[in-house]
């Protein structure tokens, strides 16, 4: 081992320089009882790893089952840590990385879909772009009086932000999003 695998003080190994952050979405089956969920992110702030997106749900009533998905960026090391720690919670069920799976099936990622919320605030040609742009993108109206638009936008991540970006010279004034919900394509479950 050379200097930057040895471990340090700390019970974490210092990652090589070279290793660069990979983005990855988790999949955990989970009992749905108080607590886990805290258990879970307790996991992620402990060790000062973070979440870029986190959704959470009942799935399956009969069970008392819930899946959590979590978005994360980490080192090929830190996603290998996540996962196995991750797995030791008693309440987990089981662990994907969606990730993992999709690239091994020969897909380039998990399919991801996120819902929005945007109030865009306007009048006159700002008005009528931001109504011809929502179209384009094919988001719906949910609300609108003579000074505002909230849209509603369900997509890829990517397509969330390029919305959000378009409509802030219009006038964008808040924004709601969901995180994000993914599944493997395949007719096999989690």
């Amino acid at each position: 081992m050379n200097a930057q695998q040895q471990p340090t003080g700390s019970a974490y190994f210092i990652t090589r320089e070279t290793e660069s952050a990979e983005r990855h979405t988790l999949s955990v089956l989970v009992d749905n009882e108080p607590g886990v969920l805290a258990r879970v992110i307790g996991l992620f702030s402990g060790r000062g790893y973070n979440i870029d997106s986190l959704t959470v749900s009942e799935t399956e009533h009969d069970a008392h089952l819930s899946r959590i998905t979590i978005v994360t960026r980490g080192t090929p090391q830190v996603l290998y840590q996540i996962h196995s720690q991750l797995e030791r919670i008693v309440p987990v069920h089981r662990v994907v990385d969606l990730t993992v799976v999709a690239k091994d099936l020969g897909h380039e990622k998990p399919l991801e879909r996120e819902l929005a919320m945007v109030k865009v605030r306007g009048a006159g040609d700002d008005r009528v772009e931001a109504l011809r742009l929502a179209d384009a993108f094919r988001a719906q109206v949910i609300d609108a009086n003579k000074d505002h638009f909230i849209f509603e936008i369900t997509g890829r991540v990517s397509k969330i932000e390029q919305f959000i970006a378009i409509m802030q010279p219009l006038g964008l004034v808040e924004v709601c999003r969901t995180g994000v919900a993914a599944m493997n394509r395949g007719p096999e479950a989690m």
